[in-house]
Order: structure tokens, then sequence, then C-alpha cells
């Protein structure tokens, strides 16, 4: 199927839930679709390339058909059929972007430095996304100016403006969206620009890739120190991103959760490191099995014959464990025995998925804005939730899989911004997930 202007009714101010069934054991085989976030990442370089693109392996979610949405408002065309987006940019224009379209994802952001590295100029109000906390834009912002941009900022938002030149940019936080709107800013600049103290999460790897193929010279891909010489013009090329590794935490946590045994197919492993080294430490069984391409590996996740155990889930900067696979963890915690310290020092909302957990019977202690105790094994009851985020509404997906009785789930729509279509796919595994509207 097609999609176009016409085909692209956002539902995100819908109201819409899932009635969960809990209690059931799961069992099957499941894949893995594209990175949500490359794909953010990759569309927003398909600006800098006057011409098609073709991108594959691209989630059909609400994020990415909102961003899409963006890109046509620019003038952009696209097709959008079998996870392969193809992005037409040779029309597009420079022009202020409209609060009702930058607010329904925090993604829109990368339109700022996409825009100022083509145009020279980028009007946004502030983005949308999550409620998990601030994330300043302020590194985003005082990189601009470094490459020689004049920023002008509002309390509704800013615009970028001037002839960009290498430099050299030392970010306090490893941001990754941050890291990401200076690559796409440089990669037309004149001379050379350093990114020190990068974010190397796949998803900047893939924008870096991407560009790359088109032309870019972006050196250091993978490091936190990236050399970018500018380029005059960048050409179209094919692409493929990456397997999201959030969506393979979040299928291993479920089977872990409800004490299933399921296959996961079409993961990277060389990223998730961290997140299976947790579900090692708590006792976890599971086997994994490399593919042939980085991509096409498995992991199969085996049913328990004991107990799991606490341990201690910090985040940090990958190749660290992300503070979007943290949720997923923190549910997995409440059946594991003793206590499990949590950590999040990044945002200081996401721990409120623990409270919807506490509201279904978990014991919760939380010491501060970014540190919580989880005392477990506890017996879940359903309950009903109404989810702010998006990783926290899969957490309480998860929860509600393995709680007793019926949960409900308001705010369905929130977790569609990220995941496609996991009612479906979980209910193929023998779980029971209703959609209402």
């Amino acid at each position: 199927m097609l999609l176009g202007a016409c085909d692209l009714n956002i539902i995100f101010n819908g109201v819409s839930k899932f009635i969960v069934q809990g209690g059931r054991e799961l069992s099957g085989e499941i894949s893995v679709n594209g990175s949500k976030n490359a794909a953010m990442a990759v569309l927003a370089g398909c600006v800098l390339v006057p011409g098609k693109c073709r991108i594959e392996n691209v989630p059909d979610i609400v994020d990415v058909r909102n961003f899409l949405k963006i890109l046509e408002f620019l003038g952009g065309s696209f097709e959008f059929s079998g996870h392969v987006v193809t992005v037409d940019t040779a029309n597009l224009e420079s022009k202020p972007l409209p609060a009702e379209l930058v607010g329904r994802l925090r993604g829109s952001i990368l339109f700022a430095g996409a825009l100022l590295g083509r145009f020279g100029k980028a009007e946004l109000t502030l983005p949308g996304g999550d409620a998990i906390g601030s994330r300043p834009i302020d590194q985003h912002l005082d990189g601009f100016r470094k490459l020689g941009a004049e920023v002008v900022e509002t309390s509704q938002g800013f615009s970028a403006q001037g002839k960009l030149s290498g430099a050299r940019i030392v970010l306090g936080v490893s941001s990754v969206t941050g890291t990401e709107n200076l690559i796409l800013a440089a990669s037309l600049a004149r001379g050379i620009t350093e990114i020190r103290m990068a974010a190397t999460e796949p998803h900047v790897q893939d924008l870096c890739k991407f560009l790359n193929l088109c032309g870019a010279k972006i050196a250091g891909v993978g490091t936190p120190i990236l050399r970018i010489t500018g380029v005059e013009s960048l050409t179209s090329a094919n692409f493929r991103i990456g397997s999201d590794d959030i969506e393979a935490v979040t299928c291993a946590v479920a089977a872990a959760a409800t004490r299933s045994e399921i296959v996961i197919h079409g993961v990277n492993l060389d990223n998730l490191d961290a997140p299976l080294a947790v579900l090692d430490r708590m006792g976890v069984k599971f086997t994994c099995y490399p593919g042939k391409t980085a991509d096409t590996g498995s992991i199969k996740i085996q049913k328990p014959v004991g107990a799991y155990h606490a341990t201690k889930i910090v985040t940090g900067v990958f190749p660290q464990l992300l503070t979007d696979e943290q949720p997923l963890l923190g549910v997995l915690a409440t059946q594991a025995e003793g206590e499990t310290m949590i950590h999040d020092w990044i945002y200081e909302g996401r721990q409120g998925y623990l409270r919807s957990l506490a509201a279904m019977g978990a014991k919760v202690r939380f010491d501060d804005a970014h540190r919580a105790v989880v005392n477990g094994p506890t017996s879940l009851q359903g309950a009903e939730i109404r989810t702010a985020d998006l990783r926290a509404g899969a957490s309480i997906i998860i929860a509600s899989l393995v709680a007793r009785g019926q949960s409900i789930i308001y705010n369905a729509e929130i977790i569609d911004r990220g995941y496609e279509r996991l009612d479906e796919r979980l209910n193929a595994l023998g779980a029971k997930i209703e959609r209402q509207e």
C-alpha cells in the first residue's frame, strides 16, 4: 500500500486503549522491526540530499508517519510501502515548522540541523514527545553557534541562520539528538568539524553510514570523536536501517517476565551486550545465535527453572544500558528475589512507570527523582493505567501480561509511536490483548 497525504491521518489525538488478560504463557517466534530512532535520523539525513533516496526496513509507526508529514509540509514527497520509504526532497524548501507538526514527536528537532545544513536557515517551535522529564536543546543550539549560525531563542522555539564553517565542538553530555543534529549541520559546512564526546548509539552510526553513502566524509563512526570534512553536495543512495535493539529487549523481557520460551529473530547481538548482561545477572536463561549479517541474529529466551535474582540496573551512554531499556527491565525486577536498585541519571521523569507498577502491587521505594528500589518477587494484579510515555507504555503491557486478571492501558496510541502492531504480534505468541478505540 502506498501512503500519501490523504493516508496520513494522524491518530495521535485519538484515545485508544488496550485491554489485557494476564497470566498467559507466551510461545513461538517473533521478528524485530527496523529501528525507530534510526528511521528518524536517516529520514532527516534525506533532507540534505536534493533527490530521491530509498530507505529500507523502516517501521510503520506513528512517529515515522508524523516525520514524513513534516517532510511533506516542506515540499518533499514520499512513497511508503512494505517497510520501504522512497523520499524525494528535490523541491524541498526551508520554512518555519508549525507547532501542530513539531509538537507530535521529539524527533522533529532533527529538522533543525538538516534544514540549517542544506539551506542555511531553520525555524522550529520546541518539539514534543514523551513526558519523561526535561530534555534541553542547549547543546544543539550552542553547536550551531560554534558552526557560525546566528541563533535566536524565544519562549516558543528558536531560529538559526548563517553560512556554516567547521569547528571543534565538545559536548557537555553525549546527547544523541544533539550529536545527530550537529552531524547534519556539519556535513555540508565549509572545512572540518570535530565533535568530541559524541554519542555512539547504533542509530547515530546509521546516520553517519547513510550520509557517507551519499558522499559525506565522516570519520570515527562509532567512536566519541567524529571528524566531518564538509562537502559541496550529497547524492542519492539506498540504505537499510538497522534492527530496533529496544524492541528486541522488549520481546526478551516479555518472555522472561511471563516465564515463557520464545525466539526473537532479526537482532543485532553486537548492540545488546548491556541489556543481555542484566538478564544474565538476573538469572534469565537465553541462547544467542549470530546471523550471517549484523541484523540477522536470534535470541532464544528459555523457560526458567528457578527464581530470578535482584541486581543493579544503572543506565549510561552506549554501549552501556540505555535509558529506554530501563523501564522494561524494571518490570522484570518485580519478579526477582531481593532488592533491585534502579538508577536512571538521565531523565527525572523516567521512573514514572514504577508508580504504575506500584498500583499493580509492586513494592517500590523512591529514593529521589533518579533512583528507586524494587523489592520482589510480587504478584501483580490487573489495574487501569494511563501511560504518559512510549517505554512506560511497553513496560506496562509486559506487567499486564504477568498480572492476574484484566488490565486496561489507556493512551495506547502512545505505544504505537514506537512499536508496530505490538498488540497483534504479542497475540500471535499467545497473549490476549484487545484494542478499543
